[in-house]
């Protein structure tokens, strides 16, 4: 007699993926186009991303892979990688769904609150793991030094926000402060706030670094003339400003470097 597929208890989960369906151990020969396979649970060890990070390590695992596994299970018609697939298809880019929101990120069909704030708290945590600890010595000794201090925390801002780096004698940073955040104008950003905090601290010089959300590095008039505005300031005070850096995504401008100061 010729053997019958297996039937579906009513009970029983499967996933609706796309429109073509690969064969699964427990599932019966791929089915036509728009029906159902089995859940990533049953799929071959060295194809699910825990087990596949655990035997092969964390670098063998692409982007949605990765982020399936922060997602943690799927939705009743579709799995964790296809959430996670999703998500960068539809932002382009692994880089680009760490920037979304809470909101963005929830805009995607089975991605709620809890693994929105999941996915936010671990791509915090991987911008913060590129920052110095308080414990480090961080000599600056050119504007490659100040990106790599505060780029990774600028880079993908939605807003600008203006720092300054306080450095001793030796070019070692102090602390870094944040003066301002939104448009920079000279009423915001203004000598007396700067230069407070550098003499609080003792600081021998500083730095100037802000961020541009448009991607673009070039500093703008209204950037310049609050240069030269603290540079100018700092003379007076005897703290010299050393350097102003722009920052966009993974580009940025020296003014030192451009002869502007």
């Amino acid at each position: 007699m010729p053997t019958r597929a297996p039937r579906i208890k009513p009970d029983q989960k499967r996933e609706v993926v796309g429109p073509t369906v690969a064969a699964r151990p427990g599932v019966s020969d791929p089915e036509p186009p728009g029906v159902y396979r089995a859940t990533i649970k049953n799929w071959p060890a060295d194809e699910r991303p825990r087990e596949k990070l655990m035997l092969r390590g964390a670098e063998a695992l692409s982007d949605a892979e990765l982020l399936a596994i922060l997602i943690g299970s799927g939705t009743g018609k579709a799995t964790a990688l296809d959430l996670a697939r999703d998500l960068v298809e539809r932002h382009g880019s692994l880089r680009k769904v760490s920037m979304r929101s809470q909101k963005d990120l929830q805009s995607t069909k089975g991605i709620g609150p809890a693994r929105a704030v999941a996915m936010l708290a671990a791509f915090e945590l991987a911008r913060r793991v590129n920052l110095p600890t308080s414990e480090e010595v961080f000599r600056i000794t050119g504007p490659a030094d100040v990106y790599r201090y505060i780029g990774p925390r600028l880079r993908d801002l939605k807003k600008e926000r203006f720092y300054i780096l306080l450095l001793n004698q030796q070019n070692v940073v102090i602390r870094d402060v944040q003066i301002s955040e939104g448009s920079l104008s000279a009423s915001i950003v203004h000598p007396r706030e700067v230069f407070k905090e550098a003499i609080g601290e003792s600081a021998a010089c500083i730095v100037l670094i802000h961020n541009h959300p448009s991607g673009n590095p070039e500093p703008s008039g209204e950037d310049r003339a609050i240069t030269r505005q603290l540079v100018d300031a700092g003379k007076l005070m005897g703290i010299p400003v050393h350097d102003h850096l722009i920052v966009a995504g993974d580009r940025f401008t020296s003014f030192a470097e451009r002869g502007l100061l």
